[in-house]
């Protein structure tokens, strides 16, 4: 069975308000998996396919996703989480630090800022478990 895709090339145009990217539907994929990862604790309802039916989680996770995909994008990275595998590089003087260096979100997932503010206002983050 295919994972779950929270949003659209349409709706990743409208968020960062630039045509899609030609692998928009697999870079989208991909974040929703991380949003999936994200919210291993988290309590929602959903349908037989596990997709949520409340229209307030369904935007958020459609913009956490879109974040995501904006936030990989920006970054350089491709999906695959290859992008910004060193944590922390010195050169003489100089030294720099990527996020590998902050706490992870939850399920280990380098999640963007924004994806992860749509979920804490949705009420999805942190999770619970009952």
């Amino acid at each position: 069975m295919a994972g779950r895709v929270y949003a659209t090339p349409e709706q990743l145009a409208a968020w960062t308000g630039q045509p899609a990217p030609t692998d928009a539907d697999r870079l989208l994929a991909r974040a929703s998996e991380d949003i999936d990862d994200a919210l291993l604790t988290a309590v929602y309802r959903t349908d037989d396919l596990g997709m949520p039916t409340d229209t307030k989680v369904i935007q958020a996770l459609a913009d956490a996703a879109c974040a995501q995909v904006e936030y990989q994008l920006a970054t350089g990275d491709d999906g695959t989480g290859a992008a910004g595998r060193w944590g922390t590089v010195s050169i003489g003087p100089v030294s720099l630090g990527d996020r590998r260096d902050a706490p992870q979100a939850a399920g280990d997932v380098d999640l963007a800022p924004r994806a992860h503010r749509a979920l804490t206002r949705a009420g999805l983050l942190p999770g619970v478990i009952w």
